[in-house]
């Protein structure tokens, strides 16, 4: 049976390059890192893992300078999980804090483990490794971490677990050219499959 032209479907395909590792902001003297670019894109939060790169979460933003001062007030404040970092650059999800809305209604477990936990969120965020894509298109970035994510949450390796359930993933919609995106790093980074579908 011959296919009719409106039967064809669209595909693009697109290279993403992906910069980094980079330091989290403030803390590139430590770890003798360059500071994330202020780009608008995607970005990816990783932990050292073997040979490479370990994704605990996708985010997009139109500026990364903004949103990882946001970030920074958001886990200081108690509102982000915090884990053991020498459990998750092994690929284990081992929490010292459970951020979300179990921070919300535990404020007071909060304010007593206060000193606890941010020298844990201080950790963490000396551990991290950032890498950023530069995606100008708001509705495609959103469409790419979805597809990062969502790979990640059906992936049956072990280190899938570290990552957070619940994020608001925005899928494409069935009006919405079909883009496969091919992932381009010097570094290897588990949870980012070579090819992936937007």
């Amino acid at each position: 049976m011959e296919l009719q032209q409106t039967d064809i479907i669209k595909i693009e395909v697109r290279e993403i390059e992906w910069q980094g590792p980079f330091s989290w902001t403030g803390y590139e003297n430590l770890n003798n890192l360059d500071p994330i670019p202020d780009t608008e894109g995607i970005y990816l939060w990783t932990f050292r893992y073997k040979n490479g790169y370990l994704i605990y979460c996708a985010g997009i933003t139109n500026s990364t300078k903004k949103r990882f001062r946001q970030h920074t007030l958001e886990y200081q404040s108690g509102n982000y999980t915090v884990f053991n970092v020498n459990e998750a650059e092994q690929g284990r999800r081992v929490e010292i804090w459970h951020g979300w809305s179990y921070a919300r209604t535990h404020r007071e477990e909060f304010n007593d483990r206060k000193e606890e936990i941010l020298s844990a969120v201080e950790e963490q965020l000396k551990s991290f490794r950032v890498f950023v894509a530069q995606i100008p298109d708001k509705r495609e970035r959103a469409r790419f971490e979805a597809a990062i994510m969502n790979s990640i949450y059906s992936s049956t390796e072990p280190w899938a677990e570290l990552a957070d359930r619940g994020m608001a993933l925005s899928k494409r919609r069935e009006d919405e050219l079909l883009i496969v995106i091919k992932n381009i790093s010097d570094s290897k980074i588990y949870g980012l499959p070579e090819t992936l579908e937007i």
